[in-house]
């Protein structure tokens, strides 16, 4: 059960972020998935452990380590961030 609230919970990160920066996270739910557990480990990293947790998660540093992540990966996917075409 705990496994699959993280996996819930890391979705909601994803979508949230992707919301947050006006942008779909591409592959759909998987992709938000993937997107909150890099978020997590990246703002974790950055930020530290701090904030309220919710499913194991750290969610101010985990939002935004996943809006970080994603930037990151459409300034390198489409070379030009929040360009939009």
């Amino acid at each position: 059960m705990y496994l699959i609230w993280i996996i819930i919970v890391g979705g909601l990160i994803g979508w949230l972020s992707g919301n947050l920066i006006g942008r779909d996270v591409p592959g759909g739910i998987l992709g938000n998935i993937v997107a909150g557990f890099i978020g997590a480990l990246l703002g974790t990293e950055v930020l530290g452990d701090w904030g309220p947790i919710i499913g194991g998660f750290y969610i101010v540093p985990a939002i935004f380590g996943a809006v970080v992540a994603l930037l990151i990966f459409f300034a390198i996917a489409r070379g030009g961030g929040l360009r939009r075409r």
